[in-house]
């Protein structure tokens, strides 16, 4: 028996590429982005008294590289560095028999621009042209289990990567956000706090320079003695 689901919509977001998002959803409170609906679903009336609700579910496809490279019983976490493996089922690992995933955002409000109709959206972690299939309320009471056991992802990991601005990487963010209305000074920050590289990547030489893109950017950035540098910003596409 199989079933067929259509999207209701798509995640326009910050993030362009899968390297640097968040391992989870509101590691990085400024990341904002929108679930811009699809015609037939781009009605207010659909989203009666979600304005009591602070934040939203979005059950989403792993679309990016998933959708046709199957599955395997076993993974390998990020958070285990890579190295040990767990039943795909004890992660929430893209590549998995149905690459559906869930996201808990908080949800700031329905945006009407001419026919387009879009619900805003912070703490997002999710690629940019990500089909979401549902949006549901989070309903704290039912949803959160202050007992729960969080298995090998049972606390936050730590951050400790006090992120630096060259002057020219400072001289690029001004001039690209002058009245910081777009927050993208925070927003490149608190990326990079989380230290997006692969974990099998944490004994590889200090000073190395990586690239991510966020936005319209290709940012430019390098591990230091004391933290992560980021050395520039290049414009790649129009904002």
């Amino acid at each position: 028996m199989s079933y067929r689901f259509d999207p209701i919509g798509w995640v326009r977001s910050p993030y362009r590429d899968k390297f640097g998002i968040p391992r989870q959803p509101g590691l990085v409170p400024a990341a904002e982005g929108q679930v811009v609906l699809y015609p037939d679903y781009a009605r207010e009336e659909a989203f009666k008294a979600l304005e009591g609700f602070s934040h939203v579910w979005l059950l989403f496809v792993f679309h990016a590289d998933c959708l046709d490279a199957g599955w395997n019983p076993t993974v390998r976490p990020p958070r285990l560095g890579g190295r040990a493996s767990v039943g795909v089922f004890a992660s929430r690992a893209p590549y998995r028999p149905n690459p559906i995933g869930i996201s808990a955002v908080e949800q700031v409000g329905l945006i009407r621009a001419g026919s387009e109709l879009a619900l805003a959206v912070r703490g997002l972690d999710l690629l940019d042209g990500t089909p979401v299939l549902d949006i549901k309320p989070y309903v704290p009471y039912a949803d959160a289990y202050p007992d729960a056991r969080g298995g090998f992802a049972s606390a936050p990991e730590p951050l400790g990567w006090p992120v630096i601005f060259s002057a020219e990487s400072l001289a690029q963010i001004q001039a690209a956000d002058p009245t910081g209305r777009r927050n993208l000074r925070v927003l490149i920050e608190q990326v990079l706090a989380q230290d997006p590289r692969p974990g099998y990547m944490d004994r590889y030489p200090e000073r190395r320079s990586f690239g991510l893109r966020i936005a319209e950017f290709d940012v430019r950035w390098r591990i230091l003695p004391d933290g992560i540098e980021v050395q520039a910003m290049v414009v790649t596409e129009e904002g």
